[in-house]
């Protein structure tokens, strides 16, 4: 018997149930116990249904209509989890701008974005009024605070009507546009549709689901987010959290000991960061008493050093290392371990999340290469969207490695690579052979042109504040084992070392190279660089 076509034989009244981030909210209402906690306020599933229809119905008086765009700027709060949600039901655009950016570029990207209303945190009030002049299609601000001020976000929307009414309309409508935080060149703007923001919020919640005992998310965690809601949808998570009516805390600005004080008041055990960040909250942690078990925090954004994992683990904190890009929307592979297993297993990339696809494309160094339902198509500008996806799959720019078991193993960016002696060395593999070493926390390994060598490893290294302060030679020797045994690269010994207070960071927490770049290009070579072999 044939199969009909489903256009054929599909009734006049069915319904096509577009993928739309509202159906994310289907049933939440019903978990009448789990909270929404954010500076000093607690709301109930059905409360904050009720303040998505208020927001809506807000915006709508400041004439915002479908395909629109709302500007936001704030911390992390209950505010911007109502607006990755209520902006977009309402078939408006959703901008999350990078506070952390330059006045003049946060005002680029408002440009860029065409924001219609700009949200803003009074934080930032300073910002916003010297910009505001040089934005033309700005019409309405609306201000934010924690405080019950007057004409600000919570008295507007107390005051706003109880019912809005969301309708369907096509799942691939752009949902969220937000900047990359590249370290080169301005940042580029990526689109994220309806669509898109719901696959990847299921494959996401599937993944995670499955992870071993003590590595998953479910409803019955409690869960904060140590990642900006400014930044990649804060990896995806609070729609994952929201969609399954978790408790949530929001911290609002990060500060380590704010963070350990929501964890223990509010029983906190599930969240995710950068490593800078989960550094921060173990060196907070040291003066505490007792254990930050149950605690399970997905790690990403950039390597992580396997002997972070380790510390994490003794003070009670299960580390999951997590891969993906601005471009991916952002989740793409999650790691998972099984006991008795190697930290530098655990600190892989991981296992691709169900609907990616990744290769590694042999015609560009080993770089990885991916396609899934959820990625960017684009920047907007024609020849770099060409460039990041040549040939039909998405370019992450990263080198990677693909070990036996389909776990994917990151071995350093495109950019950080080192030819050196007509070897490529890994900058990532340097960088956690030094942060191995008790006396040193952080690390980063950047490359300086060598007439002689091509180009010659240099690292800046931060010491720890307990123990006594290495020598360069001390910590080279830790290289020079390495390379002897064979296990790295004997051209990978860095020609330098210099100790400093704190490594240059991103807007978003990661380290830098483009500014320690700078810095390593003023560095003299060593005197024997047209001697023997490294």
């Amino acid at each position: 018997m044939a199969v009909p076509k489903l256009l054929d034989t599909m009734g006049r009244e069915a319904y096509a149930y577009p993928l739309l981030i509202r159906q994310l909210l289907v049933g939440v209402g019903q978990h009448q116990s789990a909270e929404i906690v954010s500076a000093g306020r607690r709301f109930t599933y059905p409360k904050f249904v009720e303040r998505l229809h208020r927001l809506a119905s807000l915006l709508a008086v400041h004439g915002v209509r479908p395909g629109d765009t709302v500007a936001v700027m704030d911390w992390d709060s209950h505010r911007y989890l109502e607006c990755y949600f209520a902006v977009p039901m309402m078939g408006a655009v959703l901008q999350t701008v990078n506070v952390r950016l330059t006045r003049d570029v946060i005002g680029l990207v408002l440009r860029q974005a065409g924001a219609k209303v700009l949200m803003y945190h009074s934080d930032f009030s300073t910002i916003v009024d010297s910009l505001r002049k040089n934005l033309p299609g700005l019409q309405h601000v609306i201000r934010l605070s924690d405080n019950e001020d007057p004409g600000t976000y919570e008295a507007l929307i107390e005051e706003a009507p109880r019912q809005f009414p969301f309708e369907d309309f096509d799942e691939n409508t752009i949902a969220t546009t937000f900047h990359t935080t590249g370290t080169t060149g301005d940042p580029k703007q990526v689109f994220f549709s309806h669509r898109q923001l719901v696959l990847h919020t299921l494959a996401a919640s599937a993944a995670l689901a499955n992870q071993p005992e003590g590595q998953s998310f479910s409803r019955s965690d409690v869960y904060m987010p140590m990642t900006p809601m400014f930044h990649v949808h804060a990896w995806g998570i609070p729609f994952v959290a929201t969609m399954l009516g978790v408790k949530q805390v929001y911290p609002g600005r990060y500060d380590p000991g704010t963070l350990l004080a929501l964890k223990e008041k509010e029983g906190v055990t599930f969240s995710h960061g950068v490593p800078t960040l989960l550094r921060m909250i173990l060196d907070a942690a040291r003066l505490m008493p007792g254990t930050l078990a149950p605690w399970t925090i997905v790690v990403g954004g950039s390597a992580l050093p396997p002997d972070l994992i380790e510390e994490a683990t003794r003070a009670g904190v299960s580390v999951v290392a997590g891969y993906g890009m601005s471009e991916t929307g952002p989740i793409i592979a999650v790691a998972r371990s099984e006991p008795g297993q190697a930290a530098s297993v655990r600190s892989r990339a991981g296992f691709p999340i169900p609907l990616v696809q990744a290769r590694i494309d042999p015609t560009s160094a080993g770089e990885l290469v991916v396609r899934a339902p959820w990625l960017t198509q684009g920047y907007g500008v024609q020849a770099a969207s060409d460039d990041l996806w040549k040939g039909g799959w998405l370019h992450t720019q990263d080198i990677a490695e693909v070990d036996a078991d389909g776990g994917i193993r990151i071995v350093d960016r495109i950019k950080d690579v080192i030819k050196t002696g007509g070897e490529w060395v890994s900058s990532t593999e340097i960088e956690a052979l030094l942060v191995a070493h008790p006396a040193v926390v952080e690390a980063a390994v950047v490359s300086v042109q060598s007439p002689k060598w091509g180009e010659r490893p240099i690292a800046f290294v931060v010491a720890a504040r307990d123990v006594p302060l290495p020598t360069e030679d001390e910590l080279r020797a830790v290289i020079t084992k390495h390379a002897a045994q064979g296990r790295i690269s004997r051209y990978a010994v860095p020609d330098r070392i210099h100790f400093q207070a704190s490594l240059p960071r991103t807007s978003v927490g990661k380290i830098d190279k483009k500014i320690l770049r700078k810095n390593a290009d003023a560095v003299d070579l060593p005197s024997g660089e047209d001697g023997a072999v490294p």
